[in-house]
């Protein structure tokens, strides 16, 4: 696959359309099943694989890609598929914060705390270094061993052992922070 990431990469900036149409070719398909395992629904998966490729297209003159194609297209159609989950999330929870409110329960305000703090963690997590953030994500939401993860990414599982401890590290010291504000 190196090869043919390599050979999209080098067109996409002069010839977009005949990159596109690779992409198309070779990834679509991985891709909506990439995100079907987020949100659950083919036919949104294949929505925010679209968008994702509309995405690439506007900015094909000057993307910069440092991983593989590959890599790059499924962490971004993961990114795109939990940012649909946590707008749909939000959505849900603004309408159940305002009937909450509008009956007096006193759980509006847990609904409040509760969406501030998947805010913060996602914040956070966006926040770590790159390298770090992408075992994590791939340990927590793609849920992928160590092994997976070590193979994928060319590393050790030792290095992957490491990423992860140091990103539960940060996330326990700032949610230590979180909690005292």
């Amino acid at each position: 696959m190196a090869g043919i990431d390599n050979d999209i990469l080098v067109e996409l900036p002069q010839n977009g359309e005949k990159a596109m149409s690779m992409i198309y070719e070779h990834y679509y398909q991985q891709l909506c099943l990439r995100a079907i395992r987020y949100v659950k629904d083919s036919k949104i998966a294949e929505d925010l694989v679209q968008d994702l490729l509309v995405d690439i297209w506007k900015k094909r003159e000057n993307l910069n890609i440092n991983t593989s194609l590959i890599g790059y297209l499924q962490r971004s159609i993961v990114n795109k598929s939990l940012n649909w989950i946590r707008s749909q999330r939000v959505q849900i929870e603004d309408i159940d914060a305002v009937k909450s409110t509008s009956d007096n329960n006193p759980d509006a305000q847990d609904i409040i705390e509760k969406t501030e703090l998947e805010q913060h963690i996602t914040k956070v997590i966006d926040g770590l270094p790159e390298k770090c953030r992408l075992v994590f994500v791939m340990s927590r939401f793609d849920l992928m061993s160590y092994k997976e993860i070590g193979d994928k990414l060319d590393i050790s599982t030792k290095t992957v052992e490491n990423q992860i401890s140091k990103a539960l590290r940060i996330l326990r010291s700032d949610m230590k922070n979180f909690a005292n504000i």
